[in-house]
């Protein structure tokens, strides 16, 4: 048997990034003999094994034939005669296709050293679309590596098209989906993994609410960008500078989605879109399978962005109506990620990247004025039932009156 690095190790390791996992393919190896040296079996679609004292995955060189749809639906030869060669053909990119021995020798049948030197995403073979899930895989690639000056080379994004159009998408499960695009989100420039998956139609399967919004437009004096798709993306940009949360950077994403529903008669204006957007938010998590954290920021942040912006206009009693309709007083963090998402809006338009946003610390300010009340001093007072309620809201408007009597802006 022969054991070799493989995979994205050896593709950082080149690159001079850390490694975070070492994955091993093992050639010339059967089952028997992987237990027989203490080698514990986890895989259950073809042979893969933890080492008996790193704990790490190694899986026997393997052949992978397409039989069925989606990215399941394939037969594998994990025999002794496969050779290493042959494994890293079935690999999705060439610069995932290249071995290290143990003398640190890099093997590389598939030119990856050069399209690293290239800066190229290029797929291996044309067995390349039998995989849908790839064309999220490559989109994450392009996004994580993006900032090294990586692109899609033209003909992969070419097949990453015909897989779309075979309809091999629909096949893929909601939970690998997201998966990659929750990976996606956590990376320096995730905007990229959406604006490839447009390039190759692969938005549009999967987020639809999302893909409409190009083409639609914004008031140029709020927004010099004018186009809702390029907004989305750059608020998403800003997100990730201000944040590194899952929740606050998938907010940032779906804050807009209401504008792709009013008639286009109304264009550009947009009345109305904070609350049509919530079901168009609702359908997405729900088809995404998103976590409930990222449900519930997409809805706040949707539903009351503009309240935000407005800030400055608001009556103490609507501050006062947001912030528990928003539930702070239970949840305060996540009306915290609210106000930044909603920065993230403000800053997401050309020529407003470095703006000042008052309006964040201003609503939070007017928070912790009414959170001053003491419920347990009214309660004392020998107020009852819904006589609590009133007096804990009569006395916190009159705190957040106060507050915006003396803010200075």
């Amino acid at each position: 048997m022969q054991t070799y690095l493989v995979g994205g190790a050896v593709r950082d390791k080149l690159l001079g990034r850390p490694v975070k996992d070492q994955d091993w393919v093992v050639v010339g190896g059967t089952p028997e003999q992987m237990l027989a040296q203490g080698y514990q079996s986890v895989g259950a679609d073809f042979p893969v094994f933890l080492h008996p004292k790193t704990k790490e995955e190694y899986a026997l060189a393997r052949i992978e034939r397409k039989i069925g749809v989606g990215y399941t639906g394939f037969s594998c030869d994990a025999s002794s005669e496969v050779s290493l060669e042959d494994d890293l053909m079935r690999r999705d990119l060439t610069i995932n296709a290249m071995a290290m021995d143990d003398q640190g020798n890099i093997i590389d049948p598939y030119n990856g050293q050069q399209d690293l030197k290239d800066k190229l995403l290029r797929h291996v073979s044309d067995a390349f679309v039998e995989d849908p899930l790839r064309v999220l895989r490559v989109a994450r690639f392009a996004a994580r590596y993006h900032n090294l000056g990586f692109s899609i080379a033209p003909e992969t994004l070419s097949l990453m098209q015909t897989i779309v159009a075979n309809d091999e998408l629909t096949a893929l499960s909601a939970e690998r989906v997201w998966q990659e695009t929750a990976r996606s989100l956590m990376e320096t420039h995730p905007e990229v993994y959406f604006e490839n998956l447009r390039a190759c139609g692969a938005l549009a399967v999967w987020f639809p609410e999302l893909d409409v919004l190009w083409g639609i437009p914004n008031p140029p004096k709020w927004h010099p960008e004018i186009d809702t798709g390029i907004h989305t993306m750059m608020v998403l940009q800003q997100a990730v500078k201000l944040s590194d949360k899952l929740s606050v950077r998938f907010a940032a994403l779906v804050h807009d989605l209401g504008k792709g529903v009013p008639p286009e008669e109304n264009w550009p204006s947009h009345r109305g879109h904070e609350t049509l957007g919530l079901a168009l938010v609702n359908t997405l998590c729900d088809r995404l399978k998103a976590p409930n954290e990222c449900r519930e920021l997409g809805l706040m942040v949707s539903e009351y962005h503009t309240h935000i912006h407005q800030a400055f206009e608001l009556k103490a009693s609507t501050i006062l109506g947001m912030l528990n309709r928003c539930d702070v007083w239970r949840k305060p963090q996540r009306f915290a990620d609210l106000l930044v998402s909603c920065k993230a809006d403000a800053r997401g338009r050309t020529t407003f990247e470095n703006c000042e946003y008052k309006n964040a610390d201003y609503i939070w300010q007017a928070y912790e004025a009414a959170a001053k009340v003491d419920v347990k001093a009214i309660v004392a007072k020998g107020y009852q039932g819904k006589a609590i309620k009133q007096q804990t809201e009569q006395q916190r408007i009159s705190l957040i009156q106060a507050f915006k009597n003396t803010f200075q802006k």
